[in-house]
């Protein structure tokens, strides 16, 4: 696929006309997709799509088309070739672009990291053996994730990475534990030890729930639990727009408010899903401190932003969010966790994250799935959903006792239009309290 893209770029240079630039994107894929449902079978399918996007640049103005390619060859050249008539129409109609930036020295790069995937129906007989007796409910989607860029100034970058996400829960008459299985190599007895767990955390589910009053509550925060707060802090948390406009979550950062010494956050492309180089160009570091010792970093810049506010584009995209998180492991060993918690709520999960005042960082949601009351370093009963609001400066500094020294790799599971490249590498965290309100 890399050769004929490469082709299919080459060959659309030689049709441009004096003062255009074109910049083609390219996004594919390979995916099996199983879903599951009972522990059992419920559809599965493959899917390959090509997915181009065309853009031509002359005097400041710029037009673009996305096209679905298949055909191969003859055909996809003559798509795209009349996709670029009609964008040299569209430009005599549009006004310059003001922040139009695009990288105009030639920085070209390629990766290909293969993984070790089994086949799809090993998957599936690996999965319906191990989920044998339990209600297993999920979706696995794996295989290879293709990026291409090039344009006609010379440079050409390509990303190709084979990776997995198995997301699935357990479900019981008690309620749900939800957990997934992600990677580079698919391994079975990762699989059988997280349903193991799940199975325990599951059966736990149907003791008599325990009731708390709102207050604020010792609490661990499992690494989906801290998931879906970096989720919303990445947006506009690390947005150089967002610190211009005043807008950041952790804009009092900026003028001298800390997180605990522990907290440092990187944006690993080196080490994630995502392609290193976005759409119009620009690479990206192969890391980049956000925050490092609770105190602010540097911030991800677009190149409209860069544009806009006279700063220098490091490689990110548009929305300017993180897509390769990273927070740093802490010295806590997982298996500890209970112990070092010894009375408080052990969370598995959160949902429905919003900010309840963004200026101040303070974040309110519900727990979600397998949430217990813990006494004396063991889990003695469930409880329900409950509310907290709290300040991230708060949660992730004065509050925060102890990181866990494991780590767990979080994929994105969405699947819209194609499947995500975003992910996000995050211990546990032990606080020494969440507030509750309901």
């Amino acid at each position: 696929m890399k050769a004929e893209f490469f082709e299919l770029a080459g060959r659309l240079e030689r049709a441009l006309q004096a003062g255009e630039v074109l910049l083609l994107g390219l996004d594919a894929e390979r995916s099996d997709f199983v879903r599951f449902n009972r522990g059992r079978v419920r559809q599965a399918g493959s899917v390959e799509q090509r997915t181009l996007e065309v853009r031509l640049l002359r005097a400041g103005r710029q037009a673009s088309a996305t096209l679905e390619l298949g055909g191969g060859g003859e055909a996809d050249f003559a798509l795209a070739r009349d996709a670029l008539a009609r964008l040299r129409e569209a430009l005599d109609g549009l006004p310059e672009d003001p922040w139009l930036l695009i990288n105009e020295v030639p920085a070209s790069s390629e990766s290909e990291r293969r993984g070790v995937l089994p086949a799809a129906e090993a998957v599936v007989e690996q999965v319906v053996d191990a989920a044998q007796g339990r209600d297993l409910v999920g979706i696995y989607a794996g295989g290879t994730i293709l990026r291409g860029f090039a344009n006609s100034l010379g440079q050409r970058n390509w990303h190709s990475v084979d990776s997995f996400n198995f997301d699935w829960s357990l479900h019981g008459p008690g309620g749900a534990v939800k957990a997934a299985t992600a990677g580079f190599e698919w391994e079975e007895s990762a699989l059988v030890e997280k349903l193991d767990a799940a199975s325990r955390e599951l059966a736990r589910l149907g003791v008599a729930p325990r009731a708390l009053a709102p207050g604020e509550v010792r609490a661990y925060l499992a690494p989906r639990a801290l998931e879906e707060l970096m989720g919303l802090l990445a947006w506009d948390g690390f947005s150089a727009r967002a610190r211009a406009t005043k807008q950041s979550p952790l804009l009092r950062m900026a003028h001298g408010a800390l997180l605990s010494p522990a907290v440092t956050i990187v944006e690993h492309s080196a080490e994630g899903i995502a392609p290193s180089f976005q759409e119009d160009g620009f690479v990206k570091p192969p890391a980049l401190t956000l925050i490092e010792g609770g105190r602010l970093g540097a911030a991800l810049v677009a190149p409209r932003t860069a544009k806009e506010y006279g700063l220098e584009p490091n490689g990110a995209e548009a929305g300017e969010s993180p897509e390769s998180l990273e927070l740093a492991p802490g010295t806590l060993p997982a298996q500890d966790v209970l112990a070092a918690l010894d009375t408080g709520l052990y969370i598995s999960n959160l949902w429905y994250l919003n900010y309840s005042d963004r200026a101040a960082a303070r974040i309110t949601g519900m727990t979600r799935f397998a949430t217990f009351w813990v006494e004396g370093g063991r889990i003695v009963a469930p409880v329900g959903a409950m509310r907290f609001d709290d300040s991230l400066y708060r949660m992730l500094g004065e509050n925060l006792e102890a990181l866990t020294r494991e780590r767990e790799l979080l994929l994105d599971p969405s699947t819209y239009e194609g499947r995500s490249t975003a992910s996000a590498r995050l211990p546990g965290a032990l606080l020494r309290a969440l507030r509750f309100t309901l």
